[in-house]
Parts: structure tokens; sequence; C-alpha cells
């Protein structure tokens, strides 16, 4: 399998961010949370580097001490990342000139856990597993 914009298997089933812990805090940050939210929401995350993405994949909750995250909870700014998810796909259409192939990459979302399986609109809920992102989005 190829896949999504050569992220090598960063956000896709056996990378780091397709851990179903990792769902909640797309959804507290951006107010919900489609699939295509969750993949932007990857992107925006690769894209503040190395030593956020390795903090915040350890410790989801970590991501309310990521100075972007804080200036979009006062701004009510959406995290999302979708060009840095095109970066490779545009980069082989400039080599090439030629697109890529529908079948280029594939996209399975695994199915959560049930340590992760909750209504992510659940309020307390979601504080009691996310509490410092909660504090930040949620009070």
């Amino acid at each position: 399998m190829t896949t999504h914009a050569g992220l090598g298997g960063v956000g896709y089933p056996g990378g780091p961010l397709s851990r179903d812990r990792f769902r909640g805090p797309p959804h507290a940050v951006n107010g919900g949370c489609s699939d295509a939210g969750f993949d932007y929401f990857r992107g925006w995350l690769i894209a503040r580097g190395r030593e956020a993405f390795e903090r915040v994949v350890a410790d989801p909750d970590a991501l309310a001490e990521v100075p972007s995250v804080r200036a979009s909870a006062t701004d009510g700014i959406d995290l999302d990342g979708e060009e840095a998810l095109n970066i490779v796909w545009n980069a082989h259409v400039m080599a090439t000139g030629k697109q890529l192939p529908a079948d280029a990459f594939t996209i399975r979302y695994p199915e959560l856990g049930p340590t992760w399986d909750f209504d992510f609109d659940d309020r307390g809920e979601t504080a009691r597993r996310l509490p410092r992102l909660a504090a930040l989005y949620l009070d």
C-alpha cells in the first residue's frame, strides 16, 4: 500500500497517528472531526515539527501545550493542514507532469478500541480523558 502524501505510514494503519486514542484531540480542538478533518489535522500536526509531533503522539493531551494550539483556542481557528498532505502529490506532478493514479493510495481507518470508543461530544468524558485540552476548548 502506498500511503497518502508519502507520509510513510505516519497517520495510517500502524503509524503513530492512527492510534485510536488520537481521535479525541482533533475533535476537541476543532469542534468536531470527520475522517477528512482527521487527515487534515494530522497534516497540521506533522507540519509543527518533530518535537511537537513526538510529544503529542506520546501524550495526546500534551497538544494543549503547543503554542499554536493555545492561540487557536483564543482565536477560534481550526487546526487544518490539508495542504501539508499534498506536498508529495504536488511534487510528483511537478516532476513528472502527470497526476498520480487514482489507486496510488488507500486510506483505512482503524476501528476505535474499547478504551477510546466514546462519544466525543460528551464534554465530561472528554474532560476526563483530555483535561488540558478541555480546559482550553470546552470551558
